[in-house]
């Protein structure tokens, strides 16, 4: 893929992604969409996917911003449900799944259906977790599909290189292959843990947002790169590190965070849209290589590998979700769930690039040694990947409407964050007090007054998303008060401008008085969508 072919896929991707925001299709879908409708348009480049760069440069940031953003309380506190999905499910899937692909092909080994089984085991959740964040689903829900995966990836990578031994000859133990499991989790989560601490420190001492953020990018390769290194899950390493930081976030000054977010977005929106285009694209590729296989009779096959993904995922859910719970402690520690909750993670097992990156990595020969039906096996991937995304994707947001399931309460929610808001401008109040109370600071009372009033404005701000709406704009007074400040920055700004403009001010003086506009409105978006 030369630069300009690489420049041509990030565009269109980006733009397909974009264009997915004004439709009520998941973008994820629209970009497989419109990547299969592009790999048969004439003149469109060969795009074929590289596990050498989507484990190790693609799947670590990917997996770094998604454990930052994720709440390692939340984690901790639903530990059990995350490791039954994304340990006790994905090696459950793995030998169910190529138990059932080595009874309905004919001539496939089982070692081989085995290597399918670990590949097509780990849902992605980047599209679920959105219809989730979307519909306002319980947090409970969110929480797990987003814990399931962040960790099942480690999972299926190991469980792939024990299945492919076995399947090119190495001979290797089921003892053999619980022991490199167990390697490759401890070392990962222990790779992480020693580089989360020096990583941190060295974040608080960076005084330089530049520096800092410099720094973001590099921290998911470094922890990758460190545990492959000792033949360590790296993707252990990824979250246990993103988790750690994401916890500690608030330590770090807040340019750092404000650009941090920044930049983090537009990778995860790059990255992700470029993903899920490179899926919709391999499918040339994949039809090619099937070999003596044919289409029709592959197409068979890969139905009945699909409805197996489907069922197998509904059989270890249900028992997961309710067997625990016959224990009075669990009971007790865990809000009671009835048979939607279970459901709903069940259908939101969608597959995505992960799967694909390793059955791309799938060897034609090892040792002199061929591994069988290997075309077959990427074709099998490629459908279930597709059927998933598309069967799954589409019908998720009117099952999860119709199952009513109980949604965020939002009345709830904003009066918890006015309480908390009061409690922290109380006690900011109180440090002021004292901090005035001291010759040292002594300030004019008018700037005294301004520290009070920005104060009272923070605290007032949240309770008034509460009162009363205006009857001709629909508006709350907060938005009308938001509303207002930033038609006054827009009028300051042109002003700002023409001046530059008629050489009274010069271009620095300018961008200056910018940024402080800017930071200004920055906020009261923040305050808006936050």
């Amino acid at each position: 893929m030369d630069a300009l072919q690489l420049v041509a896929l990030v565009a269109a991707s980006a733009a397909v992604a974009g264009s997915a925001r004004r439709t009520p299709v998941p973008a994820p879908l629209l970009l497989v969409a419109a990547g299969l409708v592009a790999s048969y348009v004439p003149g469109v480049p060969d795009y074929t996917l590289d596990p050498h760069i989507v484990l190790p440069l693609i799947l670590p940031p990917l997996l770094y911003t998604a454990a930052v953003d994720s709440s390692y309380l939340d984690l901790r506190a639903n530990i059990r449900p995350v490791a039954l999905l994304s340990v006790g499910y994905v090696l459950f899937a793995t030998v169910a799944v190529g138990w059932l692909a080595y009874v309905l092909v004919p001539d496939l080994p089982l070692t081989a259906a085995l290597v399918l089984g670990a590949v097509v085991a780990p849902p992605d959740a980047v599209a679920a977790t959105a219809i989730a964040r979307k519909l306002g689903l319980p947090n409970r829900i969110t929480t797990i599909l987003q814990g399931e995966s962040l960790v099942n990836d480690a999972t299926a990578i190991t469980a792939y290189k024990v299945a492919l031994a076995a399947a090119v000859g190495e001979g290797i133990s089921w003892s053999g292959g619980i022991g490199e499991f167990a390697l490759a989790a401890i070392g990962g989560i222990g790779v992480g843990l020693l580089l989360m601490l020096p990583i941190h420190w060295l974040r608080l001492r960076l005084r330089e947002a530049l520096l800092q953020n410099t720094l973001s990018l590099l921290i998911p390769f470094i922890a990758y790169a460190a545990a492959e290194e000792v033949h360590a899950s790296g993707v252990l390493a990824v979250v246990v590190v993103g988790l750690a930081l994401g916890h500690k976030n608030w330590q770090v000054d807040f340019a750092t965070r404000l650009q941090e977010e920044a930049v983090w977005k537009m990778v995860a929106f790059v990255l992700e849209s470029a993903v899920f285009a490179l899926i919709g694209l391999q499918l040339p590729y994949v039809v090619q290589g099937l070999g003596r296989y044919g289409v029709g009779e592959a197409a068979w096959y890969a139905a009945g590998v699909f409805v197996a993904v489907v069922v197998v995922r509904f059989v270890w859910v249900y028992p997961a979700t309710f067997l625990p719970r016959t224990s009075a402690r669990i009971r007790e520690r865990e809000p009671g769930v009835d048979w939607r909750a279970p459901l709903v993670v069940g259908w939101a097992g969608m597959r995505g690039v992960v799967s694909l990156a390793i059955a791309f990595s799938i060897p034609v020969v090892t040792d002199d040694v061929p591994f069988p039906a290997r075309n077959l096996v990427l074709f099998l991937t490629f459908t279930t990947v597709i059927g998933t995304l598309v069967v799954q994707g589409l019908t998720l947001p009117p099952l999860i409407r119709a199952l009513k399931l109980p949604g965020r309460d939002r009345y709830q929610e904003t009066l918890a964050e006015a309480q908390a808001q009061s409690e922290a401008s109380r006690a900011a109040e109180e440090r002021l007090d004292a901090l005035l109370a001291d010759e040292r600071n002594a300030l004019p009372q008018p700037l005294a007054d301004r520290l009070r009033t920005v104060l009272e404005r923070r605290r007032n701000a949240v309770w008034e998303r509460l009162g009363a709406v205006n009857e001709l704009t629909g508006e709350t007074a907060d938005d009308t008060y938001r509303r207002l400040a930033r038609e006054m920055i827009d009028a300051e700004r042109e002003v700002f401008v023409r001046l530059r403009d008629a050489r009274r001010i010069d271009d620095e003086m300018m961008r200056t008085l910018l940024r402080r506009l800017d930071l200004e409105e920055a906020a009261a978006y923040r305050e808006e969508t936050g």
